[in-house]
């Protein structure tokens, strides 16, 4: 019989296509790792998408939540608990195509511009530590959604995302890729990111989610997910944001 309870509860952010919502649930690729991971630990458990700070504070704050995908920080180590891995980001500056006057050789060069960041994301974090500190140069968004429109809609100069993304953000948004551009990456926020619990989960529902997690690492969708190797693997349909 599988662990079922009412409290136990997985929380993520929308961020194709690693999340993603289709007909009402839950998808994307790192969902479906999610989803092997609770079906051999033989739980039973709902996947829900929030803003990133209200996932967040929902996982800090409540013992039985489950949260994806959340970066390993030194800050963070010591607040959850840690699954394991089930996305790779590779993290940069994305500008509309044709603002060719936008030309990024080094992280410095971006500061000259406003970037729209998630609130409570490993990006603000990192930018505000590295001279992105002016008044409105970040602009703070709820979700990966609201930084797109914002530069979609011209309010701001750059978002944060990663190039994997770019082709499904497009289609949501009824664009074209090449209307949007990856301009930079940022070495340091290129990461794998985890399936992480409150620190008060209990060490035997751990320690089963952790066994499980090793048992789908070994598997061939695990690491073509890691390696963002998306062709070939679990469609994820019509994403709808």
């Amino acid at each position: 019989m599988a662990q079922e309870t009412s409290q136990l509860q997985v929380v993520t952010e929308l961020s194709p296509p690693h999340q993603t919502l289709v007909a009402g649930q839950v998808d994307g690729y790192s969902t479906q790792l999610v989803k092997a991971i609770l079906q051999q630990a033989d739980i039973v458990a709902s996947i829900e998408i929030y803003p990133w700070a209200r996932a967040y504070k929902m996982a800090l704050e409540q013992p039985e939540i489950l949260i994806y995908n959340m970066a390993r920080t030194a800050e963070r180590e010591p607040l959850f608990q840690w699954i394991g891995p089930v996305a790779s980001y590779r993290l940069g500056f994305v500008k509309l195509a044709h603002r060719q006057d936008i030309q990024l050789k080094t992280l410095a060069d971006a500061q000259q511009y406003s970037v729209a960041v998630q609130r409570h994301d490993v990006a603000e974090t990192f930018l505000k530590k590295n001279g992105f500190g002016q008044p409105d140069q970040l602009v703070v968004a709820a979700d990966i959604s609201e930084s797109w429109q914002l530069l979609l809609h011209g309010k701001v100069d750059l978002i944060i995302d990663d190039p994997m993304a770019l082709t499904a953000m497009a289609a949501h948004f009824n664009i074209k890729p090449e209307y949007v551009e990856f301009a930079f990456a940022i070495e340091q926020l290129q990461q794998q990111t985890y399936l992480a619990a409150n620190k008060a989960m209990s060490a035997e529902v751990i320690k089963n989610l952790q066994q499980a997690h090793q048992h789908v690492a070994a598997s061939t969708l695990y690491q073509k997910v890691m390696r963002s190797e998306f062709d070939g693997i679990i469609p994820v349909k019509n994403k709808q944001i």
